[in-house]
């Protein structure tokens, strides 16, 4: 039965999903435990995985989505219909590649600190990004000139919303980003019915009542014009009930280099699009390969 109690909490303040999975499962034998500050102060762990070539590499961060971790998602753990996301296979290939990658937890997911105020979906948590893009460039074996990101959902935003402030970013994956007004509004039509859309209301005053951007100001478009030379390749799943076609394409027209047109992947559901990133691989791989 749907609880809009709960519902909103994990709106609010989203929901940890340990991490009980590593990089030994797709056949990687070498990675680092790590730390590093986000660019307000709070603590975020992660793995770095070296792509063991000699000399400063390019590297590749991933940024997760909403309720998720640094590997993806683990289907059935919160009321949210909802599917397995596996970053594992892409970080795989990209290491195999030659790639650095980096895995993290944004804040109050996984194992990274909590923060201050409720979850922004992309404004406030683009400051975990920009720590860890921060992080790899003072790592020796980094070259700090050669650095992508694949942000799926929350982490689309958050990738757009940060990238400005740590440039130059070369490539950016952004997999089925969103306008998180118009996203809640389908979310909760979709979970509660006709009347679900009228729930997300009171968010905003609870967002304006802690300082922390709303909802209804939230918008992706804007950082995206702002994203210069970096190439971004969009992806939007077809028949995603949450999130909208026509928005992705707003901010695939408003980015200045993008790759080609959105990726229009098929798909039945919202989680059936994120499986882009673990079923295309190997476009991933070469997406980056060609950019990176």
């Amino acid at each position: 039965m749907f609880n809009p109690m709960l519902m909103t909490k994990l709106m609010v303040n989203a929901r940890r999903l340990p991490v009980t999975r590593t990089p030994a499962e797709v056949g990687l034998e070498t990675w680092e435990d790590v730390s590093f500050p986000s660019s307000d102060d709070v603590e975020l762990k992660g793995w770095f995985i070296p792509s063991g070539a000699a000399g400063p590499g390019p590297a590749v961060v991933f940024v997760h989505g909403w309720m998720w971790n640094r590997t993806g998602n683990v289907a059935h753990q919160t009321p949210v219909k909802d599917a397995d996301v596996d970053f594992l296979p892409a970080a795989k290939g990209l290491h195999d590649a030659g790639y650095h990658v980096l895995l993290f937890d944004v804040r109050r997911h996984g194992e990274s600190g909590p923060g201050k105020g409720p979850l922004s979906y992309g404004p406030v948590e683009a400051r975990d990004y920009i720590g860890a893009v921060r992080y790899l460039r003072t790592r020796p074996d980094v070259d700090p000139e050669r650095i992508g990101a694949i942000g799926t959902s929350m982490g689309g935003n958050i990738v757009i919303y940060g990238t400005p402030e740590v440039q130059p970013i070369k490539a950016i994956l952004a997999i089925q980003p969103t306008r998180l007004a118009v996203f809640n509004a389908n979310f909760m039509r979709d979970v509660a019915g006709p009347l679900g859309p009228s729930m997300t209301k009171p968010m905003e005053l609870v967002y304006a009542a802690r300082r922390v951007p709303r909802p209804g100001k939230h918008d992706p478009a804007v950082p995206a014009r702002q994203l210069g030379a970096t190439v971004v390749q969009y992806v939007q799943g077809t028949g995603d009930p949450w999130g909208e076609m026509g928005i992705v394409e707003e901010f695939a027209a408003v980015t200045p280099n993008t790759a080609g047109p959105v990726v229009k992947y098929p798909s039945t559901g919202r989680y059936e699009g994120y499986a882009y990133i673990s079923e295309r691989a190997d476009d991933v791989v070469a997406f980056f390969r060609q950019h990176l």
